[in-house]
């Protein structure tokens, strides 16, 4: 396998709302100016970086933050295939290998070519009402339909490439990736799955006697979810609740392109960071 190439110009992106990541974010960049790179420092949510990364200015996004961080990063990213490296300031980190006491050494590598990179799927989801498309969106984690205000469960019928497969009284019924198996799928019941996979996974949201169990589908396959009773919303990865109405239909499938991550070592990275993680929240004030 031929090494990778060395990114010379490089976009470093803080989370604006965190100091401490606008801080640490102008001393990447400041480290990668003193070793003679075309480096440019700002948040992921400034119009003109954002601009730049669509016009295919960088080839390398650092994003400086937590998974949030990289989520935004990946929505902006993926479509013009522009590599993710993620320095982890927040909790978790599920999507994130490098911390924040590491990124000199990580970065070191990279200047050297020692590292690879990880296509992950991202999904497709389009809302159908009236027959007519109201929006699409890509998803790195999911894309779920949830019950809205109310506190009343939700009828969602799901069909698996056009044959009905069950129907949910539930809160809500996500369908996720396999980065997406560690994120609200996972808080769900879901099981965990190795993040190379293209395969779609349905994971109900509080069941009340209907289907209870997590369904993993075969990869390429698409799922409809169709709104037949209830109060319910669409939210893709965990963004501003879309409303839908009964009759409308969310149809999701793999998306036409990958988000791609820069990793360092070995492919064994993901579960040496997933048992880290596990029953340990911090956010909860549990031991770390």
């Amino acid at each position: 396998m031929p090494s990778p190439s060395i990114p010379r110009r490089i976009a470093v992106a803080a989370y604006s709302n965190l100091p401490e990541s606008v801080s640490e974010a102008a001393a990447v960049n400041a480290w990668l100016k003193a070793r003679g790179l075309e480096s440019t420092c700002g948040t992921v949510d400034d119009a003109g970086l954002r601009r730049r990364v669509e016009q295919g200015t960088f080839d390398l996004f650092i994003a400086v933050g937590g998974d949030g961080t990289v989520l935004r990063s990946a929505h902006l990213c993926a479509p013009v295939g522009v590599p993710i490296l993620g320095i982890n300031l927040g909790w978790l980190g599920f999507l994130i290998q490098i911390h924040q006491q590491e990124w000199h050494t990580s970065l070191e590598n990279l200047l050297k070519g020692d590292y690879w990179i990880e296509n992950r799927m991202m999904l497709r989801a389009e809302h159908i009402s009236a027959g007519k498309t109201r929006g699409n969106w890509h998803a790195l984690n999911e894309a779920a339909v949830c019950r809205g205000q109310q506190v009343r469960p939700v009828h969602l019928a799901a069909s698996v490439d056009g044959h009905y497969l069950t129907t949910y009284v539930a809160d809500g019924l996500v369908a996720a990736t396999a980065t997406g198996s560690t994120a609200y799928a996972l808080a769900s019941g879901g099981p965990i799955l190795p993040p190379e996979l293209r395969n779609i996974l349905l994971v109900p949201v509080a069941p009340h006697l209907s289907v209870d169990r997590a369904v993993v589908l075969s990869e390429g396959t698409s799922v409809s979810i169709l709104v037949k009773e209830g109060e319910a919303v669409l939210s893709v990865d965990g963004q501003a609740a879309i409303p839908l109405a009964a009759g409308d239909t969310v149809d999701v499938r793999a998306g036409e392109y990958p988000a791609r991550f820069v990793r360092f070592g070995d492919a064994g990275y993901f579960y040496r960071n997933l048992t880290a993680h596990m029953n340990q929240n911090p956010s909860i004030g549990l031991p770390r």
